[in-house]
């Protein structure tokens, strides 16, 4: 039989001294961290740090995110202190201002500001907060959200209770990857597996679902081949992109889908893979209580508020639609635009609806063309029941009345042959493109 160590007395003894030890040391260090997070210049390797402004570029200027990463700590010849907080899991705004000292009135003038944006509402692991401080009395001046490198949002002090919001947006460069790979044991985890996103799968066999039956009529050993746009700024990947083509080998039968330049998916003869669009998100008729103005002004301060959707003026409780088949991506309650919900549609679409009293669906929900999906209301800061309505085209806020949204089943006949053109040149890539790697 075998013989079994067992420790002595002495040695748990010293065994939990060193562990008692060893909980003090990591108590210490994590209050000297909790107390130092705002106060002192960074090393390099905390996530929130204080530096001074270069002299030669005053703080105003600096719109490259990429100078964050390298602060100098160079006096301030404007008299500010730049704080700069790179947001991790679990991280809160009202926690992130409190840590620098900012108060919560502060806080609500910036969402406010941010109202028309909703940018705040969804902190994401990566992003960047960077706080620009009045040394004199500890005022925020400004402050700036930077999502990517090719978008952040600046929010600058106007007067001692208000803010202003300010969208940069910095086109950069598409190029293609073209992705091509076996399907294992399902097409999903395949195409995860080959370096989509768990979204862009997900959307794949959304759009394909009333084409091809993933469960039944995909097997081990078929193929798919995905064109996927990616963006760069300065030669670096922001993280976004879009699925231009795909194509999908399933035994003797072949599935394929093109954006167009209308955000829509056809297939190679211009037949929509997605349902309309509806025009208007609820039925009846509702008068326009405040119409859809990127330039408008505030009529106390003068200065341009942009106006990102209708209004459409309704009793409290009228059902509201959805505008297209899509995916529930948000159900927030915000302090100024209310209770609200987000839904990203097929192509580059996405629809919003704010000031409702009620919600009926779930962030992660799949719904349909009409479905109901809320009732309207007079949440948030609003003047009256009325339903807010926006839709955003490729990441821009656009007119729901007037864009060329998809409200036929097909390519129209006079943009056919534009069309064709269009899957010739994608059908060339597939055949015969580099699969592995941006610039193919």
């Amino acid at each position: 039989m075998n013989a079994t160590w067992k420790p002595t007395v002495e040695q748990l003894k010293r065994k939990r001294r060193r562990r008692l030890l060893l909980c003090v040391v990591l108590l210490v260090a994590a209050g000297l961290a909790a107390m130092l997070s705002c106060s002192l210049p960074s090393d390099g390797k905390t996530s929130l740090t204080a530096t001074q402004t270069p002299a030669s570029q005053p703080a105003a200027e600096q719109s490259n995110p990429v100078a964050l990463d390298q602060p100098t700590p160079s006096p301030d010849s404007s008299g500010h202190t730049i704080l700069s907080r790179t947001i991790a899991e679990g991280d809160n705004l009202s926690a992130i201002f409190d840590s620098c000292h900012i108060d919560q009135t502060t806080l609500f003038a910036i969402l406010a500001a941010d109202e028309s944006l909703l940018a705040l509402d969804i902190l994401r692991p990566g992003n960047r907060l960077t706080f620009k401080v009045e040394e004199s009395s500890g005022q925020l001046a400004e402050m700036a959200l930077y999502i990517n490198p090719a978008h952040q949002v600046v929010y600058r002090r106007t007067d001692d209770t208000s803010f202003e919001s300010e969208e940069v947006v910095i086109p950069g460069t598409w190029e293609n990857q073209i992705i091509e790979a076996e399907i294992d044991a399902s097409f999903y985890l395949s195409a995860m597996a080959a370096g989509l996103s768990e979204q862009e799968a997900g959307n794949i066999t959304h759009l394909f679902k009333n084409k091809l039956n993933f469960s039944r009529d995909i097997h081990p050993g078929d193929r798919f081949q995905i064109i996927r746009s990616l963006q760069l700024v300065d030669d670096t990947l922001t993280g976004q992109s879009h699925i231009e083509a795909i194509r999908i080998f399933a035994r003797n039968h072949s599935y394929a889908a093109f954006l167009f330049s209308d955000g829509n998916y056809y297939d190679e003869k211009g037949e929509s893979l997605a349902r309309a669009f509806r025009r208007y998100p609820f039925n009846g008729r509702h008068r326009i209580s405040s119409a859809f103005n990127p330039k408008r002004r505030h009529p106390v301060t003068g200065r341009i508020a942009p106006h990102r959707g209708v209004d459409f003026a309704m009793p409290t409780g009228t059902p509201i639609l959805a505008a297209a088949d899509g995916e529930i991506t948000r159900v927030k309650n915000h302090p100024y635009a209310g209770k609200y919900v987000e839904i990203k549609h097929d192509g580059q679409y996405l629809s919003r609806y704010m000031h409702l009293s009620r919600v009926s669906v779930y962030r992660g929900q799949k719904v349909k063309r009409g479905e109901v999906i809320a009732r309207s209301g007079n949440t948030g800061r609003s003047t009256g029941p009325h339903l807010h309505y926006e839709l955003h085209i490729k990441g821009r806020a656009v007119n729901p009345l007037t864009a060329a949204i998809p409200t036929a089943t097909k390519v129209p006949k006079n943009q056919l042959a534009e069309f064709k053109q269009h899957v010739q040149r994608f059908m060339a890539l597939l055949d015969n493109g580099d699969r592995d790697f941006v610039g193919a």
